[in-house]
């Protein structure tokens, strides 16, 4: 049962993850970039307010009288600072003056404490400018980064998240809309196959009414006519993909005996088929055209994955509210990063196999029997499980 194609599908699913991080990660470089640019600046404003601070504190302690237009001219600097707030304190912590903290005046007892609490965050941080007011005598400038700062330092990640939905729903809707028409595909590839078989297969029940009057032994007869009822079976399960099937109780158990009875006889001698259905009806709503058109395939597989000879062990019982079936072989095996490929439409290593059979069996079971068809184990080399699971009944 080991499959094994070259998965371009694979490719291009990780080209197009590859290529959306790219973008992502050149966004939020650029994002970056124009943050440490504008911290850059408001620290560039900062360092001139601490400059126009300690000026405007030499000029009113000289000993003459200060020039108005200078300290009109500090005073604009001090007061033209409208965005970031900041927090000019002494060397003992006491705070001096205070800014774009929303704050009016008055100070309340709550506004006082909201103050030493923000000194106490901005202490912690880098945002600080010490000023030299006079030999041994300094003034400390804290400062928060703006409004401005803190929506553009967030605002990348929320464009960010945007982005990955955005891609998201675009990878998803590509999928969706790729599987949709493939089932198209499928869907119109079985209802044809149906069709074509239609006309052959009658000829061949014509046929059948005509040899015996031939001299063809009874045994050949009945053979030939088995084979003629599975070909029309086979049609029947083309024609009905893609329409809802008519489910109905079943034991599953009567299922499985009929996929093995029939296959056994029609497998090499030197590969061994058996099945263990325990004695506990399995009861299940299923349409048994179908699903043993599942088991079909499913022992077809493992016998092509083994060379001419070994075994194939079907097992069937009952966990919880679960009925369960594994069928296990001694083949090739299936490398584990395989398992879940082996059910893609296409995958398959037989030269002329179009990699269908698998896809249409997890169609069957999970679409149709709201069931669960799964590779369960598998060792290269050493064989493979599949495992079905379905509702009781």
């Amino acid at each position: 049962m080991a499959l094994k194609t070259p998965d371009l599908r694979r490719f291009g699913r990780t080209a197009f993850l590859v290529t959306a991080a790219a973008v992502v990660a050149v966004f939020l470089l650029v994002s970056d970039g124009l943050v440490r640019d504008l911290s850059r600046q408001e620290r560039e404003r900062m360092q001139v307010w601490a400059d126009a601070t300690r000026e405007m504190v030499r000029v009113l302690s000289a000993a003459h009288e200060p020039d108005g237009e200078s300290v009109d001219f500090l005073l604009g600097i001090i007061e033209g600072n409208s965005t970031i707030p900041v927090l000019l304190t002494d060397d003992d912590g006491n705070i001096l003056q205070h800014r774009n903290f929303g704050l009016s005046e008055p100070l309340t007892a709550a506004d006082e404490r909201f103050l030493q609490r923000k000194l106490r965050k901005l202490r912690a941080g880098h945002n600080v400018i010490h000023i030299e007011i006079a030999p041994g005598v300094e003034q400390h400038l804290y400062y928060e980064d703006s409004t401005l700062l803190k929506r553009l330092s967030s605002y990348p990640y929320v464009q960010v998240v945007v982005m990955l939905a955005f891609i998201a729903v675009v990878y998803f809707a590509v999928l969706s809309t790729k599987k949709a028409e493939q089932n198209k595909v499928w869907v119109g590839l079985s209802k044809e196959t149906a069709h074509q078989l239609g006309t052959p297969i009658s000829s061949l029940m014509a046929w059948m009414e005509l040899l015996p009057d031939m001299g063809v032994d009874p045994d050949t007869m009945t053979e030939l006519n088995k084979d003629v009822q599975r070909l029309s079976s086979i049609a029947s399960r083309f024609s009905k993909i893609g329409s809802r099937p008519q489910m109905e109780p079943t034991d599953l158990r009567r299922i499985i005996e009929s996929a093995v009875g029939y296959m056994g006889s029609r497998i090499s001698g030197r590969i061994s088929l058996t099945a263990h259905t325990g004695l506990r009806p399995l009861p299940v709503m299923a349409s048994a055209p179908l699903f043993e058109w599942v088991m079909e395939n499913l022992i077809k597989n493992a016998v092509d994955a083994m060379s001419g000879t070994g075994s194939i062990t079907i097992t069937a019982g009952a966990e919880g509210r679960h009925a369960y079936i594994e069928v296990a072989d001694t083949g090739k095996g299936i490398a584990r990063k395989n398992f879940k490929a082996v059910f893609s439409p296409g995958f398959t290593t037989k030269k002329r196999g179009w990699g269908l059979g698998l896809t249409l069996a997890r169609r069957i079971v999970e679409q149709y029997h709201e069931g669960r068809i799964y590779v369960k184990s598998s060792t290269p080399g050493a064989g493979t499980t599949f495992r079905i699971d379905l509702p009781l009944a």
